[in-house]
């Protein structure tokens, strides 16, 4: 089975925060982001996809960086000081990696396919995720 490599880039809106990332994945599976229906993803919007943190470069803007944490305070959700927006975060359900927004991407890749998570209930359906950062 061949493998994929997919770059992707991104950042917020005001252009402080950048980074590029790679996510690889089996030549037959899709680009997929989740989409959670956790009380912070559904209020902003979030879709997950899910990286190991080693596929992850920050280009610039880490001292324009604010991190806010809940709950456990596993996660960590990074939002821009400037303009407010998350466009990557450390999750609980993967703390050894990032979790990037697809709506913050560059460009869309043309083969991300978008599926529902329950993170509503979240105990139940997290090691879903788990292997998404290996």
């Amino acid at each position: 089975m061949s493998k994929v490599t997919t770059e992707l880039r991104g950042g917020c809106h005001c252009g402080a925060i950048r980074y590029r990332a790679r996510h690889e994945r089996d030549s037959e599976e899709k680009l997929v982001a989740h989409a959670c229906n956790c009380s912070m993803c559904e209020k902003v919007g979030f879709l997950h996809v899910i990286i190991p943190a080693e596929n992850f470069e920050l280009e610039s803007g880490e001292k324009d960086l604010h991190c806010y944490t809940f709950n456990t305070g596993v996660a960590k959700h990074l939002f821009c000081r400037h303009c407010g927006v998350k466009s990557f975060y450390v999750p609980r359900s993967n703390p050894d990696g990032y979790s990037l927004n697809a709506r913050c991407f560059d460009e869309r890749p043309r083969d991300l396919e978008v599926k529902p998570f329950d993170g509503q209930n979240w105990e139940q359906n997290a090691a879903e995720l788990a292997h998404l950062s290996k």
